[in-house]
Parts: structure tokens; sequence; C-alpha cells
């Protein structure tokens, strides 16, 4: 049985048009006067950056709008103003007596969807009046790479024991152990007014108004 052949279709129609090449000569093929341009662009900035430098007539990229002239932020010397709401890095308050507000009642920990929270609670040695009372952290550790900076934490936090208003970002750093964030380097950051305490207002129990049991009737 012989094999069906199918009708071949008609070539389309092309509208391709050739391309001409332009002639390169010597010059353009050696690419020198490009290299010697390019270098002098470069240069022409270069002296006129560094004369706005010494004349101090450098605009500031923080404060200024970008415009001619080195806009560079020179980080740390120069920092571009974070807003209020800036969730930076975490921190862990303190009372008026030092004393860590942290109850280590893994609220945070609980909230934080990314689980880059560990806490290990203790209890208070015998004869101190926060014992069978409250808890506090023995273990507090924060790992800022695997930290979405949801603010999660903060917000679940009951006694406003962990803050983000350092107004910081994380400094880079050489190995991945420098990013978990132990207790005592969380309790040494302070907050946008300079404090280790917390800028909201809280009542400690057994002060007059605080609507919990105080550590007196509960002894």
């Amino acid at each position: 049985m012989p094999t069906p052949t199918f009708p071949r279709k008609s070539a389309a129609p092309t509208n391709a048009v050739a391309v001409v090449h332009a002639q390169r000569d010597l010059e353009v093929e050696s690419y020198v006067p490009e290299i010697v341009r390019g270098v002098g662009v470069s240069m022409k900035h270069f002296f006129d950056n560094t004369r706005e430098m010494f004349r101090r007539d450098r605009p500031d990229p923080v404060l200024e709008p970008f415009g001619r002239g080195v806009t560079t932020i020179s980080y740390p010397e120069q920092k571009r103003p974070y807003p209020e709401r800036f969730r930076g890095m975490h921190r862990l308050t303190t009372r008026a007596d030092g004393s860590m507000r942290c109850v280590a009642c893994l609220c945070c920990s609980t909230a934080c969807p990314a689980q880059c929270i560990v806490i290990e609670a203790g209890e208070y040695p015998v004869g101190d009046p926060r014992r069978g009372y409250e808890r506090y952290p023995v273990t507090f550790a924060i790992d800022e790479l695997r930290c979405i900076f949801c603010g999660y934490c903060v917000e679940a936090c009951p006694c406003d024991a962990i803050r983000m208003d350092t107004g910081v970002h994380a400094v880079p750093y050489d190995s991945r152990d420098q990013f978990v964030y132990q207790r005592d380097l969380l309790l040494s950051f302070r907050g946008r007014e300079g404090t280790f305490e917390t800028s909201n207002p809280r009542l400690e129990p057994g002060d007059p108004g605080h609507p919990g049991v105080s550590r007196a009737r509960h002894v």
C-alpha cells in the first residue's frame, strides 16, 4: 500500500531586510579611543568629587535630594534616618531596678512564625520574693538570620520585655554563630531614647493601680 503524502505549504512571504554592517577601521577595532574617552569621564568625576570633598561642598546624601556630585552614603559615618516605626534589632528591656522584665512565659517564641527564638525558663532562688510568682530566662537566644522582623514577638509579650525600637539593623558578621544573639547581648542594647527600659508606662506588681496579683499578696 503506497504511503500517503501530504501537500506541502507554499513558502510564506518574507519581509526580511539584509543588514549592512558598518565598516570598522583599525581605530574602532582597537577600542583605544573609547577606553581613553571612558577613563577621561571617570577621572573628571573623580577630580570634581575630590574638589567638593576638600571644599566641603559635597551634598549631604541623607538630607539633600540626589543631584550631581557624590551621592554615596559613607556608612557608618553617615546613616539615613529610619522612620519611628522601623523594626530594628531586638532588645530585652529592664525594670527601674535593673532587673529583667522577661518572665519566660514563652509567648514570644510561641507567636514567632520563623521559630527563631529559644527560651529556657528558670526559677528564682529560695528567698527571692519573685520565686513562685514569676520566672526568668536562663537562656534567651534569637537567630537574626531566621528572623523575618514581623514584630509578632513584640505584640505577643505581655510584659513589654522584648522590643524592636533600637533603630539599628543587623551588622555584618563573618560567621553564622555571631548572628545568634544571646540574653546578655540583647540586654545591652538601648532604645531610641537611650535607655534600657521601655518607653511604655508600666505598672509593676505592688504599685498602686496594678490590676494583677502583687508579690506581697502572693506571699
